[in-house]
């Protein structure tokens, strides 16, 4: 990933939670059919050797089938994004010399990925990324509320996979960039429209500028 120093998160940390706060990640791979890439949602877990990612597909998806026992993957996350127009900026009233642009968030995660059919694997995966998503809920839904032979037949229909991390890279595009005029400017329009729009100015209002 093409990572500026401006835009470059340099905390693995930072990383981490930025992955576990938006979960939903594009799983890429490479096999005898070209590339597939299916959104999947997944679990980090940090150890003292290492990061690993756990996720899940169903069986009918052809792409763990390209994975097999230690493939070589990308997987992308990605959080808000807006766009940023020419317009906003302080500096075109001075120069006239400015451009579009996009803000956004995303994750880039390498790593070494392999087959999990094993049905006490894939029942813990399941429990636990439900378990990461109901937490917060007022009456926590969990794969035990269902009936055993239903579940147990869902199991049957879906393969796990774990990915060993060997690189993480986050980038952050918010602006850090630009004068902090721009930057003030940006924000201002951007906190008067959607939510999306008031996500963004906020993300953007906790950065640093680049002056």
């Amino acid at each position: 990933m093409y990572q500026p120093e401006h835009f470059k998160v340099g905390e693995a940390d930072a990383v981490r939670a930025f992955i576990r706060a938006h979960p939903l990640g594009m799983l890429i791979t490479g096999g005898g059919g070209g590339l597939s890439a299916n959104p999947l949602p997944m679990l980090l877990d940090t150890t003292p050797d290492g990061d690993v990612l756990r996720t899940h597909m169903a069986r009918a998806n052809e792409q763990w089938r390209d994975i097999g026992d230690g493939a070589s993957v990308m997987v992308l996350f990605q959080g808000a994004e807006h766009y940023i127009s020419p317009g906003w900026y302080a500096t075109k009233i001075e120069t006239g010399q400015v451009v579009p642009t996009w803000n956004y968030l995303v994750a880039e995660v390498h790593g070494v990925a392999k087959v999990m059919d094993d049905p006490a694997w894939i029942r813990r995966q399941v429990a636990d990324l439900t378990a990461s998503q109901e937490r917060a809920r007022p009456v926590p839904w969990a794969p035990d509320d269902a009936p055993a032979k239903f579940i147990d037949a869902q199991l049957r229909a879906i393969v796990g996979i774990s990915i060993e991390v060997t690189a993480m890279a986050g980038k952050f595009k918010l602006s850090q960039n630009r004068p902090e005029r721009d930057r003030r400017s940006v924000i201002a329009h951007l906190q008067d429209g959607d939510h999306k729009a008031a996500d963004m100015a906020a993300l953007i209002r906790s950065q640093k500028s680049g002056d």
